[in-house]
């Protein structure tokens, strides 16, 4: 079964609540976000996997981006680890992303 990322299940996934507002956030980041129903899915399960590393996928605040941030005061092995699964992620799926210099936020762009 394929399920569709809607702004709707993408906000649901993240455990985000479903506003009026949200709903506008996350539909105006997957019409910014190129070609977003080619990773979208993988989303959730990187999300899921960087729970354990006190890492999470979100909406931005400053941008019309989803975001990939982790605390910054992790353990250095954890900062790494976060870095590492980010980057084999983005790999992984062609998903190009940005990093925010000397912080551990990357925003998804999408694939080329």
């Amino acid at each position: 079964m394929q399920i569709e990322m809607t702004a709707e299940v993408v906000l649901s996934q993240l455990g985000y609540t479903k506003s009026e507002n949200a709903i506008k956030q996350a539909e105006l980041m997957i019409n910014n976000t190129k070609n977003f129903d080619k990773f979208a899915k993988h989303i959730i399960s990187l999300n899921d996997h960087l729970k354990k590393m006190n890492a999470y996928i979100s909406l931005s605040n400053k941008s019309d981006y989803l975001k990939i941030k982790c605390d910054e005061n992790d353990a250095d092995a954890i900062l790494e680890e976060f870095h590492s699964e980010v980057k084999h992620w983005s790999d992984k799926y062609n998903v190009e992303l940005q990093k925010i210099d000397d912080r551990a936020i990357y925003y998804i762009i999408g694939v080329s």
